[in-house]
């Protein structure tokens, strides 16, 4: 069974694909969906949906994971977190996902063993803990990572 999990965002969405076996599972890839701010709402939203439905034909997974929406001090950063998080949602629906949410305090503390680990804690530990073939530079792919990780260790 492949897994998709998915950090969510306008800018930068970050999706990882792992493949679970019984208690076994291995990290397959992961990717950055980058939109312009130059361009409409709803052309950025539908570029995140094509990339993200590129990926679900690619590996047909059967379950997409998605980061819970807390407390944003920016407010137009949660609306537009939000409005991504909407066609995700709808995407995993047309494509028969099973869906689950992960809180941040859930992730950190399956992947670092810390809920309130920072950012350069997360990374670390999937550095350690995965064989990731690439040079990943952005927080959004390794939060995507953390969040299928996560998914893969609570669900052992």
């Amino acid at each position: 069974m492949y897994i998709l999990a998915v950090d969510s965002g306008l800018e930068k969405t970050g999706f990882s694909v792992f493949k679970k076996t019984n208690k076994n599972f291995t990290f397959i890839t992961s990717g950055l969906i980058r939109t312009s701010p130059k361009k409409k709402l709803e052309h950025r939203v539908e570029e995140i949906y094509n990339g993200l439905n590129d990926v679900i034909i690619e590996y047909k997974p059967a379950k997409l994971i998605l980061e819970t929406l807390l407390f944003f001090k920016n407010h137009k950063t949660a609306i537009t977190v939000a409005q991504t998080q909407g066609s995700i949602i709808l995407l995993a629906s047309q494509n028969h996902l099973s869906l689950e949410f992960l809180a941040p305090l859930q992730i950190k503390l399956a992947v670092t063993g810390y809920g309130l680990s920072d950012k350069k804690a997360v990374r670390k530990m999937l550095e350690l803990s995965l064989k990731i073939n690439k040079k990943i530079q952005e927080d959004d792919e390794f939060d995507a990572i953390a969040c299928g990780l996560a998914y893969c260790y609570l669900n052992k």
